[in-house]
């Protein structure tokens, strides 16, 4: 018989890394905040150096998560992946900004190939970066995949606005870390 029903968790620390009664105001507290939990996840062993976290427009976390791939056997268990899968469950809806309320996503670094075309259909209207592709590829052996050659201005034509190099030097510290310990969660 086939499986009914699939199960992905998010490491048991995210709540006491993601604060849900702060408001996460700036650019910086956002995308620190998604560093922060990549920080975590490679500290704990519970998954890649990759974290992420959909906030409304006034800064209110709606969920956060962190690269879960190597625990979950799942190789779409990504943070943006992750994060926006807990900020729909949260809120009920496929499309974040739907009911014409804002939403953003902050990662630690900038989303795969995968992620990209996730964004595309999250109904997320502004995406916030921290490390870009060619850090990770530098400094870890993931291969980030393919993207459009203007990727920002083909998200930006479908009204996400994109920010990046958010805190790139703390994100890229991260990367290298993880990339160094020679791990493969």
């Amino acid at each position: 018989m086939l499986p009914l029903q699939i199960h992905l968790t998010l490491p048991p620390w995210i709540g006491d890394v993601a604060d849900t009664n702060k408001r996460y105001l700036t650019d910086e507290e956002r995308v620190g905040l998604a560093i922060e939990l990549s920080q975590h996840n490679i500290a704990h062993g519970t998954g890649g150096p990759f974290g992420a976290a959909v906030f409304d427009e006034h800064g209110r976390l709606i969920a956060a998560a962190a690269n879960r791939v190597v625990p979950q056997t799942c190789s779409v268990a990504h943070a943006e992946m992750l994060a926006y899968m807990a900020a729909q469950q949260r809120l009920s809806r496929y499309r974040l900004n739907e009911l014409g309320d804002r939403h953003i996503l902050a990662t630690s670094s900038q989303p795969c190939c995968q992620c990209y075309g996730a964004t595309v259909w999250a109904g997320i209207d502004e995406l916030l970066i921290g490390a870009r592709a060619e850090d990770v590829e530098e400094l870890t052996e993931f291969d980030e995949g393919p993207l459009p050659a203007d990727w920002i201005g083909e998200l930006e034509r479908r009204g996400i606005a994109v920010r990046r190099d958010i805190l790139r030097d703390r994100a890229r510290t991260v990367l290298a870390a993880y990339g160094a310990s020679g791990s493969t969660y």
